[in-house]
């Protein structure tokens, strides 16, 4: 073989068994990351016409339950609220849930419950949108 010399056998089978350990190791850990990116969070986004006749009233309501949420909750992460400066009526909302068992535990909570019972009556419409996190940037403590 031109000067080379030939690992004994041996050698060589202990050499592949090596590299396959090293590939499947590789791949697990790869499947891992990617498996874990971007998050498990659960982000959804709620846009609502309230009637204008009771549009006080259900800001009272809906703030009342954002703070219960985000103060009782550890996996409510955030909840953002806000309405459109021509159609003060039309709210568009940014909720953030630590995992699908955190919005499922929300949805499930007792001022959640009382939130929906107070405010059926004063929506007029509601759009839910499911969605996938691309990226989530926040300053810390802000």
């Amino acid at each position: 073989m031109d000067g080379l010399k030939r690992m004994p056998h041996y050698l060589e089978l202990l050499h592949m068994s090596v590299l396959r350990i090293a590939v499947v190791v590789g791949s697990i850990w790869v499947s891992s990351v990617l498996a874990a990116e971007p998050t498990e969070k659960v982000v959804r986004i709620a846009q609502l016409v309230i009637d204008p006749a009771q549009l006080a009233a259900y800001q009272t309501a809906v703030k009342e339950e954002m703070a219960d949420s985000v103060r009782l909750e550890p996996g409510v992460l955030a909840i953002y609220s806000v309405a459109e400066k021509d159609h003060p009526n039309r709210l568009h909302f940014f909720e953030i849930y630590a995992n699908e068992a955190a919005y499922k535990s929300h949805i499930a909570s007792a001022h959640f419950q009382k939130y929906v019972n107070t405010t059926k009556s004063m929506i007029v419409s509601r759009t839910l949108i499911e969605t996938d996190p691309v990226q989530l940037s926040a300053q810390q403590g802000q």
